[in-house]
């Protein structure tokens, strides 16, 4: 797997890396987990305890943790996989540092290929995102279940409420449950933002327990709010049985194969904006749009095929 993300990394375009992951693309059997929310919310506690349940149901864990970039060298600053307590001896589990680098929105690069590869492998692959507040939604186009992580007492309401990061999530978990009443003021404060997301309130109509509620007699999922004391690892079951529910859900819906074709079509743009600017956009027209079915990376390699032979023309 190592090897695999590095020839990845070094040599995007090449013929072996392109047919891997196309492959790879088709061969999905994982559920992608994105965790994200502002530093210091316990993200990384509450993945070592996830992994520790996952791993004790015999269930692979692959874990991709995005840092901040140093300015000096451009790697990972922070190095999030050394805040997980993993065996190194377990072979169940995988953890991978990347660095954000030039990349907004919490992800890197290659984070797209990355999980492309890690779900066909694993049961469950986590996304840790960098932590950078509201510009750090794009874990939704590579997550099949987003995790929203809120910390108590920290006022993260008012940035619920004028951010729309409420329209992101799947699952929402208020952690360090242990401050008490506290707490519980964060939860109440998070469905009450709820309630005034456009649209999550229409899921949420006729709901008598939003917080433990996953989805309504339409079918329709609606966002649980969790409490979790992670260091005590207390909600852990209750936040792996919503997990469980919503891989459910999207399996039982048609939004899992709307979601993957989604992503595959945000990465062939962002891929093409990344390397060519909005002229080589312009010149790709409609070839950006991928066919229902195929896998994003051989059609980039197209792409960058017709986009040279326009510029040499």
């Amino acid at each position: 797997m190592a090897a695999a993300l590095a020839a990845i990394e070094k040599s995007p375009y090449d013929e072996g890396t392109i047919s891997l992951l196309d492959e790879t693309w088709h061969s999905a059997r994982g559920h992608v987990l994105g965790l994200t929310g502002p530093p210091g919310v316990g993200k990384s506690t509450l993945i070592n305890n996830l992994i520790r349940l996952w791993r004790g149901q015999g269930k692979t864990v692959g874990v991709i943790a995005v840092d901040p970039s140093s300015k000096r060298s451009g790697g990972a600053l922070l190095g999030d996989r050394t805040r997980l307590n993993t065996d190194p001896g377990d072979k169940g589990v995988f953890v991978r540092s990347m660095a954000a680098r030039e990349k907004l929105g919490g992800l890197a690069a290659l984070t797209v290929p990355a999980v492309s590869l890690m779900r066909a492998l694993y049961d469950i692959v986590l996304v840790e995102t960098v932590g950078v507040g509201q510009s750090e939604t794009d874990v939704s186009y590579v997550a099949d279940s987003v995790i929203f992580c809120v910390q108590p007492g920290s006022g993260d309401s008012l940035q619920f409420m004028k951010a729309g990061i409420m329209e992101v999530p799947d699952i929402i978990v208020v952690t360090k449950g242990d401050m008490g009443a506290t707490a519980g003021r964060a939860q109440a404060d998070v469905i009450g933002a709820l309630g005034l997301s456009t649209v999550t309130s229409a899921k949420m109509s006729g709901q008598p327990d939003k917080m433990k509620s996953g989805y309504d007699v339409n079918d329709q999922w609606s966002p649980p709010v969790l409490i979790v004391a992670a260091t005590k690892g207390q909600g852990i079951d209750e936040l792996a049985d919503a997990v469980g529910q919503h891989w459910q859900w999207l399996n039982r819906t048609s939004r899992l194969t709307e979601s993957r074709q989604a992503q595959g079509q945000r990465w062939l743009v962002d891929a093409c904006r990344e390397e060519f600017g909005r002229h080589g956009l312009a010149i790709a027209g409609d070839k950006l749009k991928l066919p229902s079915g195929r896998a994003p990376f051989g059609e980039a390699v197209k792409l960058r095929q017709t986009i040279y032979q326009h510029i040499g023309d």
